[in-house]
């Protein structure tokens, strides 16, 4: 397309990568760490083809770690984000191309804080519902939505996390595709975007197949966080710059 280089094509076959590898370890990261990336790239690449690819990913990896799945406590958050999505689509609709970069912005900003702050909340129905809607509304105007979902399971074990946040996010995706693509949002565009996107999605996928269990989420943490609250102050400079 006239609007994206090569260079960009590439460049953001490698952001996507990264945070598919990322997810593929952790059970979250492509939206923490791609869209970020993406966004200084292109705006294109957002929220669209980054949250299609994000659905393929999902699938893929809750398939290979199908086995710890407990299904339980994702269903309150399902709840709260079809609520979270639906807010989100409202918002979407009476936002500017400027109001869109500020929205972003800031939200990329409150996702990292929400990571740093510390807080433990206890992984039940209620605090399943909140982190839910917020993921859901989060996810559907940037593509990050894990941050929140991710604070209620950062005590529980790898697999079930990987597991759990999968289901989550595979529910999540779907549901920001549809009403982005119901919204006008998603158009011929957004799937030419997707499909240049997925050879770095599935080679991030299956390359993180053969390291999931040897590097720690904790040691790459501190530079998906610098990456995203980089992305997040560019984005609102650019939306109040004349």
């Amino acid at each position: 397309m006239d609007d994206i280089t090569l260079l960009q094509l590439l460049l953001a076959n490698l952001a996507i990568f990264a945070g598919a590898f990322l997810q593929g370890l952790a059970g979250y990261g492509i939206g923490t760490l791609s869209a970020p990336l993406l966004f200084l790239i292109s705006p294109l690449f957002l929220p669209g083809p980054l949250i299609l690819n994000a659905v393929l990913l999902t699938i893929l990896i809750l398939w290979r770690s199908r086995s710890s799945l407990s299904f339980r406590p994702v269903r309150f958050a399902i709840v709260g984000d079809i609520v979270g999505t639906l807010l989100a689509v409202v918002t979407l609709a009476l936002l500017t191309a400027r109001g869109f970069e500020l929205a972003f912005g800031i939200l990329i900003l409150l996702a990292v804080i929400l990571s740093v702050v510390g807080i433990q909340p206890v992984l039940n129905p209620r605090n399943s519902v909140i982190a839910g809607a917020a993921s859901g509304y989060m996810g559907t105007i940037t593509a990050v939505g894990g941050p929140p979902i991710a604070l209620i399971y950062q005590n529980e074990k790898g697999p079930l996390v990987r597991a759990n946040l999968s289901a989550f996010f595979l529910f999540a995706s779907l549901a920001s595709a549809v009403a982005l693509f119901f919204s006008g949002f998603i158009s011929t565009r957004e799937w030419w975007l997707f499909a240049t996107l997925l050879p770095g999605t599935l080679i991030g996928f299956l390359a993180s197949g053969h390291l999931v269990n040897r590097i720690p989420f904790g040691a790459l943490r501190p530079i998906i966080l610098g990456i995203a609250a980089i992305a997040g102050v560019s984005a609102i400079i650019k939306a109040l710059l004349p």
